[in-house]
């Protein structure tokens, strides 16, 4: 099951704030521009992180938790929602906790997402065309 099982369903449904917005929602399911995510729907030749280079699976949790490349986005996420867990369980418990942290945890997510989708779309264009 999906990140909101670890939370009473109430909090979730009665907040005043916050949307789900595009990339956001990319980071609490897991489908989108991470490479496990690509290697699986046969879009990316493996499931190695394009943006460290030396890791060997590009999931949501090395992406939010572990990647250099996004330390400091990280870092200002961790600014407002703490230094603890970043599992998307964690995430989702933050952003039930106040609009600040939904708004954190909404802009590390749109931030980091949009990078690795322009990434993924420089690597499309510079592949040669299959014809």
């Amino acid at each position: 099951m999906g990140p909101l099982i670890y939370l009473k369903i109430e909090e979730w449904l009665e907040r005043r704030y916050g949307v789900l917005a595009y990339r956001l929602t990319q980071v609490l399911t897991g489908h989108g521009c991470f490479g496990r995510f690509l290697f699986l729907i046969g879009r990316e030749e493996t499931p190695g992180c394009r943006h460290c280079e030396d890791h060997p699976e590009d999931t949501v949790e090395h992406t939010v938790a572990v990647c250099p490349a996004w330390a400091e986005h990280r870092r200002v996420l961790r600014d407002v929602i703490g230094d603890g867990d970043l599992s998307r369980p964690a995430l989702v418990q933050a952003m039930v906790r106040s609009e600040g942290e939904w708004v954190a945890v909404s802009s590390f997510c749109e931030a980091v997402m949009l990078a690795k989708e322009e990434r993924v779309r420089e690597r499309s264009s510079s592949r040669p065309s299959r014809r």
